[in-house]
């Protein structure tokens, strides 16, 4: 089911800044209760999880509609309903566009919270998110913990890696190196060069040399490789359904994520995240290698560590569903039926 719900007054953005009456587009599932399980989106996704991460729902699997109810929104700064670059800010006849306020992973949260609040959920079992969605996952854990019972983040660490900013910013100046970027405007928001290449720069952090030698090899139609045309078909993808403005807004959110930023070193500050805990890394993984990860599963006090593996790199978490989800799905059984130990020695009772 859809929902559009109105966050009503005056969001002040952690960042400085504020947002009139947030719009939030939110998708559901099963039948509502007080208590959800929340999917948190990465990058480009969006709230339709069942059609992104399709591969866990249904009958037994991760997302149950029939034993849970189960929530996923649209993020701030982001499409698809949710106030972002490409929404009419309140009182204005134009969209923000580049003008759009700079935002957080904190801020998302917020409002993700807040949203909840609306649609009368005042608990959450389970959330799960990989990428930018684990980010998500983290804040909540250390934002609400009182009302958080387990999250899964998935393929992230403590904070944003200074080699995760830089992919980041080599996206960002393909974008802003565009002839059709002006002081942050676009005059049409529509396809560009830029946003096209830097899809294609991600989707090299995405997969791994592994992935790319077996699935192209060398082969070639006529004078272009094989890697080439699928790097260029997916990066001009993303531009028939996304938005540069957008793109920019929310990698930069990303690198804003830090869960001792503002509070304390990070690891004290993981330390006092108490909540129930499965961190996932991905063997191949170069955006967020596994010691990176599990660095991050041995400062949380009550979190199991696991390796998904897989050859297909950071994407591994949207591909290998099958396998996520028998992981995900024993851990929740087990955690019901007796008390875990991680890889790195810690327990809970």
């Amino acid at each position: 089911m859809k929902h559009h719900v109105t966050i009503e007054g005056v969001f002040h953005l952690e960042r400085g800044g504020t947002l009139q009456d947030v719009e939030v587009e939110i998708r559901t599932w099963g039948k509502h209760r007080p208590n959800a399980t929340l999917i948190c989106h990465a990058l480009t996704g969006n709230a339709d999880a069942d059609d992104w991460w399709g591969g866990l729902f249904g009958p037994g699997r991760v997302f149950d509609p029939a034993t849970s109810f189960i929530v996923s929104m649209n993020v701030l700064g982001g499409l698809s309903g949710t106030t972002g670059p490409t929404s009419i800010a309140a009182g204005a006849s134009n969209a923000y566009r580049g003008k759009f306020p700079r935002i957080t992973i904190r801020d998302m949260v917020a409002i993700q919270h807040l949203a909840l609040n609306e649609l009368g959920v005042g608990h959450l079992d389970l959330i799960v998110g990989g990428s930018m969605g684990g980010m998500q996952a983290l804040e909540w854990a250390a934002l609400y913990p009182e009302i958080v019972g387990t999250i899964v983040p998935i393929a992230v660490g403590a904070s944003q890696s200074a080699w995760a900013i830089a992919i980041s910013d080599t996206q960002r100046h393909a974008i802003t190196s565009d002839s059709g970027f002006n002081d942050g405007l676009y005059d049409d928001p529509g396809p560009s060069a830029g946003l096209t290449t830097a899809r294609m720069i991600a989707m090299c952090s995405y997969r791994s040399a592994h992935s790319f030698s077996t699935r192209f090899g060398r082969g070639a139609n006529g004078e272009m490789f094989d890697v080439q045309s699928y790097l260029r078909y997916q990066g001009d993808k993303l531009v028939e359904r996304f938005d540069a403005n957008t793109y920019l807004t929310l990698i930069d959110a990303m690198d804003s994520h830090d869960l001792g930023r503002g509070r304390g070193p990070s690891e004290a500050i993981a330390r006092r995240i108490t909540t129930r805990a499965y961190v996932i890394g991905i063997s191949s993984d170069i955006l967020y290698p596994v010691a990176e990860v599990q660095a991050l599963a041995a400062i949380l006090p009550n979190a199991r560590y696991a390796v998904l593996d897989s050859p297909n790199g950071h994407d591994a978490f949207l591909i290998e569903t099958d396998q996520l989800n028998t992981m995900i799905t024993q851990f929740l059984s087990d955690n019901r039926a007796k008390p875990l130990i991680d890889g790195c020695g810690s327990s809970w009772a």
